[in-house]
């Protein structure tokens, strides 16, 4: 099999000669830009710049070459046309956080400030003191607000942002000329990440200590909010998708963590009420217009308890299943989904076994995880969310050998 091959057959419910895996095809499958040329020395491949393409994560691009080192089956494709599976060398310009990341590359280093003491800024809010691995802001960048009057975006000024948003010719002709290329460049599969996303969050408008109170409190305004959104998403994925359809093989159409370590963020009944019926015409319009498509959610945490749910929006793949949030075991995860929809990630407890654990132990945990995972299909490995910086590359490269020997 090909990877492509591969990656459908899993996403298919079919046998594959092998178990297909991720690393890097979306923004939560991806490694730290601090680790990245360690982890090629590890794998005896010669230097390359390390492309830092989300800088907030601070996540490296992987090569092709570690991809292949690796054993991994997926290239990206983002909503701006930046993709791994080729050579973009006028995206790219040297900076190297400070001398902290040798050779590393930004698409726009003048959106960096470095303070007296080290500390690097990005934008307005975000800022990585010295010996941090990522940006962060105060609260994540979400107003705390406990009381009071709680604030709600203004429908006619969303309506503007979306309407800016829209896909222009010029954009979609970009993005199907790089699409196209990308399929003609790799046998991987093709993840196209961006611009088909809905923007639907629970901790959407105004962070956590706003949006879900401002659900239960008026989820009339709710349900306009998110009628709005749906509008301008069938229009770009209308735009878009029959000039990429043929080109692309995975659709991301959201990013929103509905679980925390014990529990959901918001109730099962908000999710039926605000978010299921508008996730449901999303992923219905996009198999309309592109059938071999599959959708993607990425939603972190304890997220049991709205399986059925998420599977009755129509989603075809959920990531990154982080099955040690909540109490419930990967074999009760597969059995609420099995050859319902695809499970992406969950390969290892990211927060324990793989920081924690020895070698032995990070492989004897994916194998008793991929053997109960990747039963009936409906499985691509990766670990639970991005490999951050304290974890080794001796370490990544025994979660990957670990997985290639089930």
């Amino acid at each position: 099999m090909t990877s492509r091959q591969r990656i459908l057959a899993a996403l298919n419910f079919q046998p594959v000669d092998r178990l297909p895996k991720d690393l890097g095809g979306m923004r939560s499958t991806g490694v730290s830009a601090f680790t990245y040329q360690s982890l090629r020395r590890a794998l005896g491949l010669p230097p390359q710049p390390t492309r830092v393409y989300d800088t907030s994560q601070m996540l490296a691009l992987p090569h092709p070459d570690v991809l292949d080192a690796l054993g991994c089956d997926v290239v990206i494709v983002e909503g701006d046309g930046l993709t791994n599976a080729y050579e973009q060398p006028g995206l790219w310009q040297p900076y190297d956080f400070n001398g902290r990341i040798p050779g590393g590359h930004v698409r726009d280093p003048r959106n960096y400030r470095t303070g007296p003491d080290g500390t690097i800024q990005l934008g307005d809010n975000d800022r990585m003191p010295p010996g941090a691995y990522v940006f962060n802001a105060e609260h994540a960048g979400q107003p705390l607000i406990l009381d009071g009057e709680l604030p709600r975006p203004d429908l006619k000024q969303v309506r503007s942002d979306l309407t800016k948003a829209l896909l222009t010719d010029a954009q979609v002709k970009t993005l199907r000329d790089t699409c196209r290329r990308v399929r003609e460049s790799s046998d991987r599969a093709v993840f196209f990440w961006g611009q088909l996303n809905m923007g639907l969050c629970i901790h959407g408008y105004g962070g956590l200590a706003v949006f879900p109170v401002l659900c239960l409190e008026d989820p009339d305004f709710i349900h306009e909010l998110h009628a709005l959104h749906l509008e301008f998403a069938l229009k770009n994925a209308r735009a878009l998708l029959p000039e990429i359809k043929d080109c692309v093989d995975i659709i991301g159409t959201d990013a929103d963590d509905w679980g925390n370590q014990n529990s959901l963020m918001a109730s099962p009944a908000t999710f039926r009420d605000l978010f299921l019926p508008y996730r449901q015409r999303h992923n219905a319009e996009i198999h309309r217009l592109a059938p071999s498509v599959k959708t993607f959610l990425h939603s972190c945490g304890a997220l049991y308890d709205i399986l059925d749910p998420i599977i009755q929006t129509g989603t075809d793949i959920l990531n990154p299943i982080q099955w040690p949030a909540g109490g419930h075991t990967p074999r009760q995860w597969k059995d609420k989904v099995r050859r319902k929809m695809t499970l992406w990630g969950g390969g290892i407890d990211s927060q324990h076994t793989l920081p924690l654990g020895t070698a032995a132990e990070i492989q004897h945990e994916v194998a008793q995880n991929v053997a109960t995972l990747a039963e009936d299909g409906g499985y691509v490995f990766a670990n639970i969310h991005n490999l951050l910086a304290d974890i080794s590359p001796e370490k990544i490269i025994a979660l990957y050998r670990a997985a290639a020997a089930c």
